[in-house]
């Protein structure tokens, strides 16, 4: 137990560390364009794991790299549709709609699988529409181009899960994982020379942004959360996850002055209320309350 706590520990920091994402995205696009930070942040974070965990590199196969391409391509529209996204709406409603991650991958599972979803799935899929509504849906019953593109960042995310899955079974995981790191940074350094003047960050801001983006909430993120998840149970790992909308709030409001309508508050809640109830196991806890009733009764 108390090793897992460790554990859950760790992905609690790792959870805040994603969570601050959003402000240092925020705060790295006042003087870097997105692709020329995505190249940024990913090469650094690739570099600096490479320089780690250099011996499993070398010991890399075709498999593995082949592997690697699909990942980082994956990887690299996760992180083009966020970065565009939370330029173009609130940091929280970026938080609160790329968490709907938790709620896809169930969904998409059920499409390879062909079988209806869980009840607690498809109630927590009518809950996060309903809260999508009320954070998105202006007056003229359009959604943001922000908000669509952070949607489009949670079904590529839930994409990305479910192919590393796939493909981690038979290759080493860390330096397949390093590996997409540095496909991720190669592809947005591409993009970056076709449409935009790639160049190093010029102040200390822009700078702070791209070194904890590429420190914080790349290379000790992915690390740290691939270790602890080895001494814990899914369950834990998917309800801390759900608090990164939480934190993102927190920093928008705290760091970037930004304020959320009556409107939102009940939107998001709703939102992290669907992404609960599509995580909990329901039937698991009656059961242990059932039995605790009976051994009180005994």
């Amino acid at each position: 137990m108390r090793t897992q706590a460790k554990a859950d520990g760790m992905l609690v920091i790792v959870t805040l560390f994603w969570g601050s994402s959003y402000l240092f995205m925020k705060m790295g696009l006042t003087a870097l364009q997105e692709f020329n930070l995505i190249a940024l942040r990913f090469g650094i974070a690739f570099l600096l794991a490479g320089l780690i965990f250099y011996r499993r590199m070398l010991q890399s196969d075709w498999k593995t790299i082949r592997s690697a391409l699909v990942l980082g391509t994956i990887l690299f529209g996760v992180f083009a549709s966020v970065t565009f996204g939370v330029k173009m709406t609130t940091t929280a409603n970026a938080g609160f709609l790329v968490s709907l991650t938790v709620i896809i991958v169930p969904i998409l599972s059920s499409i390879v699988g062909r079988k209806i979803p869980e009840g607690k799935v498809i109630v927590g899929v009518i809950l996060a529409i309903v809260g999508i509504g009320l954070m998105t849906v202006t007056s003229s019953l359009a959604i943001g181009t922000g908000d669509m593109l952070c949607i489009v960042t949670a079904v590529c995310y839930a994409l990305h899960i479910l192919t590393t899955g796939a493909l981690t079974k038979h290759v080493d995981s860390i330096a397949l994982g390093v590996w997409q790191l540095g496909v991720t940074a190669a592809i947005a350094l591409a993009f970056s020379f076709c449409v935009e003047t790639p160049q190093l960050p010029s102040t200390p801001a822009s700078w702070t942004a791209v070194m904890a983006l590429s420190i914080l909430c790349s290379g000790v993120g992915f690390i740290v959360q691939t270790t602890a998840q080895k001494f814990t149970t899914p369950t834990h790992t998917g309800l801390i996850f759900s608090l990164e909308p939480i934190f993102a709030a927190l920093f928008a409001i705290l760091f970037l002055g930004e304020t959320l309508t009556l409107r939102s508050y009940v939107g998001a809640a709703t939102v992290l209320a669907g992404v609960l109830v599509a995580e909990l196991d329901w039937a698991k806890m009656l059961r242990k309350r059932k039995r605790g009733a009976s051994v009180e009764c005994g």
